[in-house]
Parts: structure tokens; sequence; C-alpha cells
């Protein structure tokens, strides 16, 4: 026990009116959030710990499944259990919300911080159908009954499941059945429940280079290999992957809408990876990452579409489409692997919510869902394009403007010696939330850059958010800015 230190070196307070298996749960779950525990580290056996406690082993049990339903730690049955990845978003959050609080704050009540331009990861929460929403809340909430108010579907709510399910038929070109549809927490929760059950300690898994960091870092948490495949204007290299790690036992991929590039996975290299992930038995993870926001022809069917072996596993988010604090997304299991991933959830998770996920159904059955998507790619492809005209007014020829086919940023450039870590810096001690392209790399020597999302900048504020940030950029050093045409020329 003495790798575990002192935080277990504690005796049980009997006369104490809370029970003791809420003193243990207490003990580690703070230890947790402080990070004297950390991520992956081990904790003792129930049986171990309930003989140095000298309680029951069915009351260290409880403690640690109360832990593992919050999201704490993993129990891995033979393999022990240990501290999350999941916990890392516990325990940011916790530190910034101690960090400067002050006093209690209530999002409902809009005392929450609002979203700072060219922040990343956000939809247009300005316009998003509050009172229809609201509507809709009230009347779900009108109808909650006693059987409603049981465990609910640890594989989500049924209506919901079939409403996706319908939605990635028509939509995505899917075939799937809605008992292939498994709710989860959003997307890195949909990842953190494949890899949980799927990978082992150094499972080799391609990733694009550059890729999602939050992914990465979960994966490589998880124990995963990460294995750097380049990107190009056709998205993975699939060629140079094969080349790479042939023997890869998964690929994580984002065909429809390259993260962070933008690019999409050309059909070619689309079937050179399902060959692969066919011949290997390998299992391709498809992030349908902005999918639905494309600007330029009609949206890119789905790989999982063409997916004849059964070999990818689809995910999506209600995050960019709906709004991130709903904290729901959705998996699309191949068959064989929908009883393993379901009772996967139920040592580690008692289900979702059925009151959101009910609306969700409700706002996607009668209609509201695909008007909200038509409404938003028009108001999309206007903000992106005023964004685009701003920059270039206040920039003149400093920078260049990658405007893709699709998704929620732009990608603006200044030459090869601009400092884009120090750039994002600069941009937040200005109120400006902006992401630096380079580290998004692991391998490749990426051209430096900023990610600017344009979805929470209006047409109206698109030049005056154009000039805070040529005003925040004023800061660096004069190397920083230069112009393209000269590096060209160079």
């Amino acid at each position: 026990m003495n790798d575990m230190g002192p935080i277990f070196e504690f005796v049980v307070d009997r006369s104490d009116r809370e029970s003791v298996y809420r003193q243990i749960y207490e003990r580690i779950r703070l230890a947790i959030l402080s990070g004297s525990l950390a991520v992956g580290a081990k904790l003792p056996s129930s049986r171990a710990l309930a003989g140095q406690l000298n309680i029951a082993r069915g009351t260290v049990d409880t403690a640690y499944r109360l832990l593992s339903g919050e999201g704490y730690v993993v129990c891995r049955g033979a393999g022990g259990t240990i501290v999350s990845p999941l916990a890392m978003v516990a325990n940011a959050s916790s530190n910034r919300a101690d960090a400067g609080k002050t006093e209690w704050t209530d999002a409902f009540d809009g005392a929450a911080s609002s979203p700072l331009p060219f922040q990343m990861g956000l939809p247009a929460v300005d316009v998003f159908p509050r009172a229809l929403w609201s509507r809709l809340c009230a009347r779900r909430a009108r109808r909650i009954h006693a059987a409603s108010m049981v465990y609910p579907d640890i594989a989500g709510l049924p209506a919901l499941r079939y409403a996706i399910s319908a939605y990635l038929g028509i939509s995505r070109g899917i075939a799937c059945s809605p008992g292939q549809v498994i709710i989860t927490g959003g997307y890195q929760a949909a990842l953190h429940l494949i890899a949980e059950m799927m990978m082992r300690p150094g499972d080799k898994i391609w990733f694009e280079d550059p890729g999602y960091h939050k992914a990465r870092q979960l994966l490589e948490a998880m124990g995963a290999s990460i294995v750097p495949v380049p990107v190009d204007n056709d998205g993975m290299r699939v060629e140079d992957a094969i080349q790479i790690a042939p023997n890869a036992r998964f690929a994580l991929v984002t065909p429809a809408h390259q993260s962070p590039l933008s690019v999409s996975l050309s059909f070619a290299r689309r079937g050179a990876l399902l060959a692969w992930a066919a011949r290997q038995r390998a299992w391709i993870i498809e992030d349908d990452y902005d999918s639905e926001f494309r600007y330029v022809g009609q949206p890119l069917p789905a790989l999982k579409s063409a997916d004849r072996e059964d070999r990818v596993i689809y995910t999506g988010t209600f995050s960019k489409v709906l709004f991130p604090s709903l904290r729901l997304g959705y998996l699309v299991a191949p068959d064989e692997l929908v009883g393993p991933f379901l009772r996967s959830i139920s040592l580690n998770d008692a289900g979702r919510s059925p009151l959101e996920q009910a609306v969700v159904a409700d706002f996607m059955t009668e209609g509201h869902f695909a008007r909200h998507l038509h409404r938003m790619r028009s108001l999309y492809a206007s903000r992106r394009a005023a964004l685009a005209r701003a920059l270039e007014t206040v920039f003149e020829d400093r920078i260049s403007v990658d405007l893709q086919t699709g998704g929620l940023h732009i990608i603006i450039r200044f030459g090869p010696s601009f400092d884009d870590v120090a750039a994002v810096d600069a941009c937040a001690r200005k109120g400006l939330s902006v992401v630096a392209l380079s580290s998004l790399s692991l391998t490749q020597a990426s051209d430096p850059g900023l990610l600017l999302a344009f979805a929470n900048v209006p047409e109206t504020s698109a030049l005056s958010a154009s000039r805070r940030l040529e005003d925040a950029l004023s800061d660096l050093p004069p190397i920083g800015i230069e112009r393209a045409a000269s590096q060209e020329a160079n």
C-alpha cells in the first residue's frame, strides 16, 4: 500500500454522522482533485483497503462504484481500479472555479461569462432558439411520471436513439439500427468508452498530425501509442500510415472536416483506409467533426456509409449543432461491439438523464433540428465571409486567409517566422481567444498560423473584432508580422 501514499493512512471515524463509504469516497475524490492521485494511478484493491481499514469489503466496493459512476476512477476488473483520464477535466474545472472564486455564479441567471471573440469549439449561442427550447423542456418536465424516475436505459433513451438513427440514415448515409446507437456524454466520453473497452496498453493508433489535442491527450492517458500521420489537402496520408505502422489496431480520423486544417479525406484514401482496416481486422474511429456545416456543395457522406466490413465506430455530438453544455453525444457501434460496450457502461455509468434526451428527441422528430441546421448553415456562411473580408481589410497583404469548404473556423497565416504561440498569449491579454496552429502538430513541421472561430462573431462585429486582433498582435516583435507577398517572393 506504500505506493498509494499517505492519503489512505486514515482511521475511519465510526462516530461520524457521515457513512464510512462516503468518508472513503470523499478522501479519494479530494486526492484526485488536488492532484495527489495522478491520472492512471492505481488504487488498492477493495479487499486490501478493507483489510487496512478493518471494514467490510462491500463498503469499499460501494465507495469505488460511486467514484466510478461520477467519472473519477475506472474499474477494470482483474486489472484493478485506476484514476480516470476524465478526472483531468474535473480537476481543471475545479481549479478554475477555485482560483478566482469570490461568489457563486449561476449560468441560468446569465452570470456566466459570454463567449470570447474567435473562441473555438462553440456554435452561435446568440441565435439559438432558446424560447422554443424552453417550451420543449417545460412540456417534457410536466410529463414526468413514476416510470421516468427510475434508472435510465444505459444505452440512452430509445426515442432519441431512434431519432439519431433516422437522421444519420438521411443526412450521413449511415444504415444503422437504433440498437447500434449508444448515447454518451459528448465526444470525449464516447472516445473514453472506446478506449476503455477496446484498447490495451501500447496499442498503436493512427492519429492525424496536426490533430485534435484533447483526443490525443485522452488516448495517451489511456495507454495508447500514438502514431502521428501527416495530413495534406486530401486528408490523412493513409499510404504513409501503412508504411509507418501497418499493424496498428486503430485509426482515428475526421474525414468530413479535418481538425484543424478543415480538409476532407479524399474518396481514394477512404477506400484505402477501409481496405486496410478490413485486411488487418483493425478498427477505425470516425469523428464526424462539424460535418453538418459545409458551404461549398453538398455535405460529404460519412466514412461509415461505405463501411461494408463493419470496422468503423462512428461518433457524433450535439455540442456544435445545438450547444456544448447539453453534454450529449453518441456512437454507432458495429453489431459485434454493442454488447461489450453496454457491459462496459453498466460497470462504470448509470446512464444519461432522460429529460435532456427526451427534449433533443422532440427537437429532432418535430422538424426543429433540420430547420435549425438549415438556418445555421446560412448564418455561418455569412459570418465566415464577413470575417474573412474584415481581416483582409484590416491586415491587407500581411496575411493569407484559409477558407476551406466547411467548419466553424478559419486559419490566418502571417509567414514562417510568425510566433503563433506568443500571439495566443498576446491575444489572451486583450480578451481574445485564438489557437496556435503549430501547437497542434506532433512531428510535422507545421506552418504557424492562428485558428479563429467565426460562429460567435456577428457580421456587424467582424471589423471591430479584426481591429482588436491587430491591436493585440501589435505587441509582438516586428518580426512577428511580415508581408505575405515578400514571404512568397523569397
